[in-house]
């Protein structure tokens, strides 16, 4: 049976960061970070100095001076989240979305209506572009951790398409943590032991590969190494969770500061929770502070419940 490259996987590029350039567009060009105390986002101008999410504000502005930092506008990111989700549905029933900015979409099924599967990743790419204003990246290849690992590979901003027949000569090459499961942690770990590459990683010896990251995790990764991968599309999983969040910036942490931002989280994931017609029992506030400290308290309702208390 012929294998071919029919999984797509689009990804927005630094999707927060370029929403608020697309919203204010003296902002382009510019390096931004959405935030203030935590970096949640930054865009590839901030990046090239060593912006990334999750870093401390203090760090970032130490790194790059001239950084602008921007609120999040959170209602559009979900609009236009959306609206880049709704491109792929018009091509293809098949869609799996895993996060607010990206989703695998299986197109073997639609070729003879919009073309080969490069051309319907180029079709998406210029409708997102077009109607949208947004750069997004798409990696094509015959399974989904392929294509995850060839969206990235596409960044910013570009397509890559791997031809089934040469793809371990394509992934073998890359850089051991562009794949799935492999974190900072589990890449120095890697890296003590010589191993930079996912073809290194590939020919590691079973128990070698085991010993760091566990038995579980070595038989994953092997397999994901030599793109073993028989994972479908799915377009259908309940979520068991909903969350949103929000950064106060410069804000004093003050209570009518954070009250208005805890109700505004909580009407937020009630409507998410109320869109999938789930409640929810369990309610969970994490507080990241400014030196990366966090605390998480969590409370158990007696009843399910969906609307904001």
């Amino acid at each position: 049976m012929e294998t071919k490259a029919t999984i797509l996987h689009a990804d927005l590029d630094a999707f927060y960061a370029s929403v608020e350039q697309l919203l204010d567009p003296s902002l382009r060009g510019k390096p931004i970070a959405v935030g203030g105390g935590v970096v949640l986002a930054a865009s590839y101008e901030a990046k090239s100095f060593g912006v990334s999410s999750g870093m401390s504000g203090w760090r970032a502005r130490e790194l790059c001076p001239q950084l602008i930092f921007v609120d999040g506008h959170f209602e559009d990111y979900g609009r236009l989240g959306d609206a880049a989700i709704d491109v792929l549905n018009d091509f293809t029933p098949l869609v799996e979305r895993i996060s607010i900015d990206e989703a695998f979409a299986d197109v073997a099924g639609c070729t003879h209506l919009f073309g080969s599967p490069p051309e319907i990743a180029r079709a998406v790419r210029r409708r997102v572009r077009v109607e949208l204003g947004l750069p997004i990246s798409i990696g094509v290849a015959h399974t989904k951790h392929l294509a995850k690992i060839a969206s990235q590979v596409a960044k910013p901003d570009g397509l890559v398409v791997v031809d089934p027949e040469t793809e371990l000569n394509f992934l073998h090459d890359l850089p051991v943590e562009l794949m799935w499961g492999v974190g900072p942690v589990t890449r120095a770990r890697l890296a003590k032991i010589g191993v930079q590459t996912i073809g290194e990683l590939a020919r590691m010896p079973g128990w070698s590969l085991e010993r760091i990251v566990g038995r579980a995790n070595g038989e994953k990764l092997r397999a994901l190494a030599w793109n073993h991968d028989r994972r479908e599309i799915k377009t259908r999983h309940r979520a068991q969770s909903a969350g949103a969040q929000s950064a106060l910036g410069r804000k004093p942490p003050e209570e009518q500061v954070f009250r208005p931002t805890l109700r505004h989280l909580a009407d937020r994931v009630a409507t998410r929770l109320r869109e999938k017609s789930r409640p929810g029992r369990t309610v969970t506030v994490r507080v990241r502070f400014a030196d990366m400290h966090s605390v998480t308290r969590s409370v158990t309702l007696d009843a399910p419940i969906s609307v904001p208390s």
